[in-house]
């Protein structure tokens, strides 16, 4: 059973794409009000992925400042063809070694970080760019095979030895949810990520940034906030539904 995506309906106008922004921030506003946490301090990052350019000028039109995009070409193909626009461009899916100079080159954020090989070369790529980036150390908190991220018994390890790269800013933890519409397994997955972040901070603070959460997607964000989320990455409440299969682009892991 897969979790409930409240809005599918393609918007089309710049007015359809406010209104779908406007009812996702409300949302949130309304989870962080029942957590007894201030909205203002939630991010809302839209993931524009699979999404034609065309419709992502409308919806930068309607107040996107900032997308989030899984796959690296589709990225760059995006960032260079809407150069004429201010936005903040983040990568929140697998990197592989051989695109880590495109992510270097443009973008401002990185969420999946979980190898210390990927760790090396974009430190390797920014260092000579002049450039720093700010990265999520991403964790498999449902403990599916089918999806990337450290195992949260090797977090601190991991994490011990991001200092050497130091163009990388680490700003704290992304995690993917199982997708059930069961939520107290979903919010299983989203408390996990809090503990290890609590873990990490109790530790050594100095290692995880400012500690913020990304966890949390359009069928389940809501929970996610409820749970501690500083991020939340949302698409398909924002965008519409897509027509392309979610398997395309958080595909099962496999070694380089």
């Amino acid at each position: 059973m897969h979790r409930v995506v409240r809005s599918t309906r393609r918007p089309a106008t710049i007015d359809d794409f406010a209104r779908n922004i406007a009812s996702v921030r409300a949302r949130i506003a309304a989870s962080a009000e029942r957590s007894g946490r201030d909205a203002s301090e939630i991010r809302l990052l839209p993931v524009s992925k699979t999404v034609a350019e065309d419709r992502v000028r409308l919806a930068v039109q309607a107040g996107c400042r900032e997308l989030g995009e899984n796959k690296v070409q589709e990225a760059k193909r995006k960032h260079a063809n809407l150069a004429d626009l201010e936005v903040r461009w983040s990568v929140i899916g697998h990197l592989q070694t051989n695109k880590a100079r495109d992510v270097a080159a443009f973008a401002a954020e990185f969420q999946a970080l979980d190898s210390l090989r990927v760790a090396e070369v974009l430190d390797r790529r920014l260092q000579a760019l002049g450039r720093s980036l700010d990265v999520y150390v991403q964790v498999n908190t449902s403990a599916e095979e089918s999806k990337y991220g450290l195992e949260p018994a090797d977090v601190p390890g991991f994490l011990a030895a991001l200092p050497r790269y130091t163009a990388l800013r680490v700003r704290g933890f992304m995690t993917l949810a199982l997708f059930t519409a069961h939520t107290p397994r979903v919010r299983e997955c989203f408390r996990l990520l809090r503990t290890v972040r609590d873990h990490a901070r109790d530790t050594d603070p100095d290692l995880i940034g400012p500690g913020e959460l990304s966890m949390g997607m359009s069928g389940d964000y809501e929970v996610a906030i409820e749970e501690g989320a500083d991020c939340v990455r949302v698409g398909q409440a924002i965008f519409g539904a897509r027509t392309t299969a979610n398997d395309l682009y958080w595909p099962t892991p496999t070694k380089e």
